[in-house]
């Protein structure tokens, strides 16, 4: 049991990266990744929101939907308790961190419409993941979100400093490092099925 952990771990994060091989969670990784302390609270932020949200979307799932029958329901059910959470998470880094909840600006509540959390768990509920499983997908999920997150602000902070032609500044040459960076990872492929 404790290798299909690892296995769901590392495939989570290098093999089928959320952002680079399944393009969930676009728009905060083009969106935070100019700078890495900007995209590190991003991606810790959507670790939080996604590891939580997994949990209470499941239990949701498995004991209310699927109790009454209510499966139709999972979308807008999933987007109220993510809403909820995000909310949570802004409020508390608002107290804690005043700096950081600055640095993030609007994309703090697009966490919110982030394709990414709510694909993960739809995705835990489609492959029928018991609840800790569907945990450490989560969670590795996230992880993946916030390496590759930070990798890219990396990339674009050193950029940033070389002198580019005019027409390949600012997003073409984001894009084209977010290919580049996809196709590193897709290196990755044959570590596990």
């Amino acid at each position: 049991m404790t290798m299909e952990y690892i296995i769901i771990f590392i495939s989570a994060i290098f093999v089928n990266n959320i952002v680079l091989s399944q393009f969930l969670g676009i728009c905060p990784f083009l969106g935070v990744s100019k700078k890495v302390e900007t995209a590190t609270g991003m991606g810790a932020a959507v670790t939080f929101v996604l590891t939580i949200a997994t949990i209470v979307t499941f239990l949701i799932q498995k004991y209310v939907l699927d109790a009454f029958g209510l499966q139709y329901l999972q979308t807008i059910t999933f987007i109220l308790v993510i809403a909820g959470l995000v909310q949570m998470v802004e409020i508390i880094l608002k107290k804690v961190s005043p700096a950081l909840y600055q640095a993030l600006g609007v994309f703090l509540p697009l966490i919110t419409t982030n394709c990414c959390i709510l694909g993960v768990a739809i995705l835990v509920i489609q492959k029928d993941y018991d609840l800790l499983t569907g945990v450490v997908f989560a969670f590795s999920t996230a992880i993946g979100f916030t390496l590759a997150l930070i990798l890219f602000a990396g990339l674009r902070e050193q950029m940033s400093l070389v002198k580019l032609p005019k027409g390949m500044e600012g997003t073409p040459i984001a894009l084209i490092t977010a290919g580049l960076l996809a196709m590193a990872f897709m290196g990755f492929s044959g570590v596990v099925r």
